[in-house]
């Protein structure tokens, strides 16, 4: 019976490797190379001991336990304890959001356009498609973790043994393997791929905040989370396996659950039952630009919702935070007085860059839904009808600017409200306001570069997402690991003054808002004319 629902499962897993055979490699690559590069740059920036405990002192605050982990090792800050701190938290994440998007893209994606049903027409097994899917996912994450493990150790740094860096690249396998498993599960609940997308990032985010508020206050509610699990394998300094075992072990119950709900649901359908639509559509709909809304309201509001907890768990570190530069000497020398501003205030422009980033993501899923609608061919009805492209691309850009400025003041709210619980003396909104509203101009142009991207091709979309990531890793990592400034400046996130620390530049903010003018109009007149792909 076993042989019968799985059958033909090599047959389809050399098919979905064709079919990912550019998709990957650039995954493998990406990762292996992005690990090499930053711990190859943890051993040339800190020579010597005390180098390293200076940084060791920063990861100390609550803040930046709340965003990278609880720290260990920190009275030996080795170079292997600094990357394993400080980027392993990250790597899991980049691992995790691969497996959501490999598994739905197999799985879902394909049931919802009708691939799987044609498959299914074919002799092949009940279970075949997702055992191979999952079959594939699992190797590669084994494979990625190989070569991480042994790439980190071939750079032969003294505190790098063979151990600590086979545990490295165990535990981003172990935590790949993790969501590969939860999505999975979700491609049996959900019945369409957004909704899968949706739910498994869900419980990603959920699982970072929930380790970032047990690793600041209560570390029991870290073990609520599976990114919570893996920072307990204290990579170089203690070398727990544990943590990957109980990954692993958690992951093949859950990919069992997976398995019986797929043999048990009809082929098209979800689990979670879908809320019957009405029988005459409402004002909303008789429109593009309500159209568009509804079409993406689900993802708005959990996204807002997301926005705003994302500020509030960083706000509620902001006491200790006080607390822990008042009494922290080494930290008073980082970070030399600025009149009017206290420590804490300073400290929160890089926490403002980070979150700014953040809220980039949302507006971004809005205006690029357009591209996706028209891969899927569903945009051809729209247009068959009286509607111009200029409205339907203008109303994805309204709403993407004004729900990019939405998730900035949900997560500003957060932010100000949980601070100004928990500290004697709060930071005024007004300065919180200006230190994260001056991010909307880098905002835009990414906006603008998704309108560019999308008028000239659709299939360039994805360029938009890869610059947002180099964003986030020469804005944040850059501080830390001492990027050349050059390459700060390629990103609109780099021009942004870090208010009130830096003096307000209206040139680079004129200078933004102007591209971001120039990239629309120029994607808008491009999207006018080419033909829609199908």
């Amino acid at each position: 019976m076993g042989k019968q629902l799985t059958y033909q499962t090599k047959i389809l897993s050399r098919f979905i490797l064709h079919r990912d055979r550019v998709r990957i490699p650039i995954w493998i690559f990406s990762l292996t190379l992005m690990t090499v590069v930053t711990a190859t740059s943890f051993s040339g920036l800190y020579q010597n001991d005390a180098e390293r405990q200076v940084m060791a002192e920063t990861m100390k605050n609550p803040a930046m336990t709340a965003m990278v982990g609880l720290g260990y090792g920190l009275d030996n800050y080795t170079t292997g304890a600094m990357m394993a701190h400080q980027m392993l938290l990250f790597t899991a994440i980049a691992m995790a959001i691969m497996s959501i998007l490999f598994v739905t893209r197999h799985t879902r994606a394909d049931e919802e356009e009708g691939r799987l049903e044609l498959l299914r027409s074919l002799p092949v097994g009940r279970l075949t498609n997702l055992m191979s899917t999952v079959s594939i996912l699992c190797g590669l994450h084994i494979i990625i973790a190989i070569l991480i493990g042994l790439s980190l150790f071939s750079l032969q740094e003294e505190s790098m043994n063979v151990q600590g860096s086979l545990l490295y690249g165990a535990a981003l396998g172990s935590i790949g393997i993790f969501f590969t498993a939860i999505t999975s599960i979700f491609a049996q609940l959900s019945d369409h791929s957004r909704g899968t997308i949706g739910l498994s990032l869900a419980v990603l985010g959920l699982s970072y905040i929930i380790r970032a508020i047990g690793d600041v206050s209560n570390e029991m509610i870290s073990w609520l989370s599976p990114l919570g699990w893996i920072l307990r394998t204290e990579v170089y300094v203690t070398n727990n396996w544990w943590p990957v075992l109980l990954t692993v072990g958690f992951s093949c119950v859950l990919f069992c659950l997976a398995f019986y709900l797929n043999a048990t649901r009809d082929i098209g359908s979800g689990l979670l039952p879908s809320k019957p639509g009405r029988k005459q559509a409402s004002t909303l709909l008789t429109n593009p630009l309500g159209l568009a809304f509804r079409l993406q309201r689900t993802s708005v509001l959990s996204w807002a919702l997301g926005m705003f907890v994302l500020g509030a768990s960083y706000g509620s570190v902001f006491g200790d935070l006080d607390s822990f530069f008042a009494t922290n000497e080494m930290m008073s020398q980082l970070f030399p007085p600025i009149e009017g501003l206290s420590l804490t205030e300073q400290f929160l422009t890089m926490l403002m860059s980070v979150i700014a980033m953040i809220c980039t993501v949302p507006p971004l899923i809005i205006l690029l839904k357009l591209s996706s609608e028209e891969k899927k061919e569903r945009i051809e009805h729209l247009f068959s009808r009286a509607v111009s492209r200029g409205s339907v691309l203008g109303s994805y850009i309204l709403l993407s600017f004004v729900f990019g400025f939405v998730m900035l003041f949900l997560a500003l709210l957060g932010l100000w409200g949980a601070s100004s619980v928990v500290m004697e003396e709060p930071i005024s909104f007004s300065l919180m306001l200006q230190a994260l509203m001056i991010y909307l101009p880098a905002m835009w142009f990414m906006i603008g570069l998704g309108v560019f991207t999308i008028g000239i091709r659709p299939k360039l979309t994805s360029l938009t997402w890869m610059y947002l990531g180099y964003s986030f890793i020469v804005v944040y990592l850059g501080g830390m690991l001492q990027f050349p400034e050059w390459l700060s400046l390629l990103s609109p996130y780099g021009y942004i003054p870090q208010l009130p620390v830096e003096e307000m530049n209206v040139l680079n903010v004129v200078l933004l808002t102007f591209l971001s003018i120039a990239f629309m109009i120029l994607g808008f007149l491009s999207y006018k004319r080419r033909d829609l792909i199908g």
